[in-house]
């Protein structure tokens, strides 16, 4: 785990590994609304002509080469389901929503496989989905909705969202390595986009790991989120399937300065001075990819970020048996105010050598990694028991960051001698490519990436 802060001023704090955040500043985020990609109703019969969003291989060849058809029509149940209230994050902008977006409650995050062989296949793909994204994101139904069309053909939405608030809800696709060995992407591949090394104590699970694609789905209400996920799965059947997935509740970290720091299931605030979404010149530094950061056929990387995402067991009986000494002295910080060690408030500036040489938050803070700083937005997880009793619960950690061997790896190598690591095991890992965000309403995820190769 990681208390990944991030220090005053030009000095950020403690951005290590196993815990996460965000909200983009107005300046990050090109104008620009959730609604501004619902379109107006289509004459029929463009509805199951189709077989839109739910064709499972009905409809492969016509969505193939109608793109986006499908999400033109409007059903009478298509009215943005939160239109009367509950706020939607804006869709379009310069980088994708659910970075520095304000942390929502809940998570749903999936990785797919590319099933399909065919390029024009996973670009209609990417058109659907972005499609399908910009109306949830508004509160809107998929396509022509859950009900109201023809009995005989599949729903375009599943429906367990009707009648919710858009919660908030933000979705952000990212790009696997795997992926690039693939259609000729080869030569597309951004050089920053590396391959995690192994790190000590790693026991990595390969159906928790890796994936073509991901999508972050974030909402302030489980059940959009979930929805958001369900309905993009569903429209890529045929194409893509999904490799695993993660729920998480209780965000680990904030992007917001003014909010209460959260707690993780260890029962420590996490994420003092995270990187906030309103630092516009740290975001440009830490998260942001820069124009000259990748060149020629990887340029399409700039605005966009590198995500990595880990799933860190946590040894909960083993933790709670531990004095709260021990606790405070694993972390560097007390329990309760979260004051780092021989200061009184949390966010005072913590002197590391107070505290012991294998302490978390000494191990992870930027002065001890040449100020390596990741934004993190991180949140707890549990998945029953392991089959012997045991919770089996901790953080699912997403980093964000402009650099992946200068941030995260770098911080995870530091980290081989915290204490921290008694308590806790990485058990999943995947890292990704995020585009930058779409910019209007004829945009979609990945067009520059594609855009030489349609």
């Amino acid at each position: 785990m990681t208390d990944t802060e991030s220090g005053k001023g030009s000095h950020p704090e403690e951005p290590g590994p196993a815990t996460g955040s965000d909200a983009p500043p107005p300046a990050a985020t090109s104008p620009g609304s959730a609604a501004d990609g619902a379109a107006a109703p289509a004459p029929a019969p463009s509805r199951r002509s189709v077989l839109g969003w739910g064709g499972a291989g009905l409809a492969l060849g016509a969505a193939v080469a109608g793109g986006a058809v499908a999400v033109s029509g409007a059903g009478d149940d298509t009215a943005p389901a939160g239109a009367d209230a509950g706020p939607a994050v804006p869709f379009h902008g310069a980088h994708q929503a659910g970075i520095a977006t304000p942390v929502q409650d809940r998570l749903h995050f999936a990785a797919f496989d590319v099933t399909t062989t065919d390029r024009a296949a996973l670009v209609a793909l990417l058109k659907d989905w972005t499609a399908a994204a910009r109306r949830m994101a508004a509160g809107e139904a998929v396509g022509e909705g859950a009900y109201g069309g023809l009995a005989e053909a599949p729903p375009d939405d599943t429906g367990e969202a009707l009648g919710l608030k858009p919660s908030r809800l933000t979705l952000t696709v990212g790009f696997g390595p795997s992926l690039f060995g693939k259609f000729g992407l080869g030569d597309r591949r951004p050089a920053g986009l590396v391959e995690l090394p192994k790190f000590a104590g790693d026991n990595l699970d390969p159906r928790r790991s890796g994936g073509d694609l991901c999508v972050q789905a974030c909402a302030d209400d489980p059940q959009v989120a979930v929805h958001a996920i369900r309905n993009l799965a569903r429209i890529g059947m045929g194409r893509v399937v999904i490799r695993w997935s993660q729920l998480g509740f209780g965000k680990t970290s904030s992007t917001t300065p003014d909010a209460q720091t959260p707690r993780n299931l260890m029962g420590f605030k996490d994420g003092t001075r995270n990187i906030a979404g309103t630092e516009t010149d740290r975001l440009r530094k830490f998260v942001w990819v820069g124009e000259r950061d990748e060149s020629g056929n990887a340029a399409w990387m700039a605005g966009g970020s590198y995500l990595v995402a880990r799933r860190i067991r946590m040894h909960i009986e083993t933790w709670d048996r531990t004095s709260l000494q021990e606790q405070e002295d694993v972390f560097g910080r007390d329990k309760g105010e979260g004051a780092p060690v021989g200061k009184a408030k949390e966010r005072d500036e913590p002197f590391l050598k107070a505290m012991l040489p294998d302490a978390h938050v000494r191990l992870a803070h930027p002065d001890s990694n040449g100020g390596a700083t990741l934004l993190r937005r991180g949140y707890s997880f549990t998945d029953g028991t392991d089959g012997l009793g045991r919770l089996d619960a901790g953080l699912f950690f997403l980093a964000y960051q402009r650099d992946l061997a200068q941030g995260f790896v770098r911080v995870q190598r530091n980290l081989a001698g915290d204490a921290l690591n008694e308590y806790i095991q990485h058990v999943g890992s995947a890292v990704f490519a995020i585009p930058p965000g779409v910019r209007d309403e004829d945009d979609w995820w990945g067009r520059a990436l594609f855009s030489e190769k349609e």
